[in-house]
């Protein structure tokens, strides 16, 4: 059966020629700044993953899930596609194979809090955790003085 190899959250994630680029790729922590009475932020996010195929799982269409959800369960995105993966010229027969994909959305989470990304290819179904941290921006200033110190 096809495995989540790897699953990370970046601010920027791509796939170009089976190879996966991330861009500040592995936090935990994601922090926004709030203005009190102003809309909640969006925030720009990549997730990356690594889908290990066995070589009698290859030329066979696999389904993906990837869904963020906050800690209630409540799914805030959901992403389902296929993956299949041929056998290239040249390799060793019974070599597994991997899969590569990076998804970047604009995300609003609703509040401050922990989440997940969750993903899922057949049986195999892996997470990864984060916080969304609000912090207090300071109000624009009036009167376009700065305070002297």
């Amino acid at each position: 059966m096809p495995q989540i190899e790897l699953l990370t959250v970046a601010n920027h994630a791509e796939a170009i020629n089976g190879l996966l680029y991330l861009s500040g790729a592995g936090w935990t922590d994601l922090h926004r700044a709030i203005q009190p009475g102003a809309p909640i932020p969006v925030n720009h996010i990549g997730i990356g993953v690594a889908i290990l195929i066995a070589w009698d799982e290859t030329n066979q269409r696999h389904r993906i899930g990837v869904r963020i959800e906050n800690a209630d369960g409540q799914t805030l995105i959901n992403v389902q596609g296929d993956m299949e993966l041929g056998r290239p010229a040249g390799v060793l027969q019974g070599a597994d194979l991997r899969g590569v994909m990076a998804m970047n959305g604009e995300v609003q989470f609703p509040s401050a809090g922990v989440y997940r990304v969750v993903a899922s290819v057949g049986d195999d179904v892996r997470s990864v955790t984060f916080r969304v941290n609000d912090n207090t921006a300071p109000a624009a200033a009036t009167s376009g003085m700065l305070p002297r110190g």
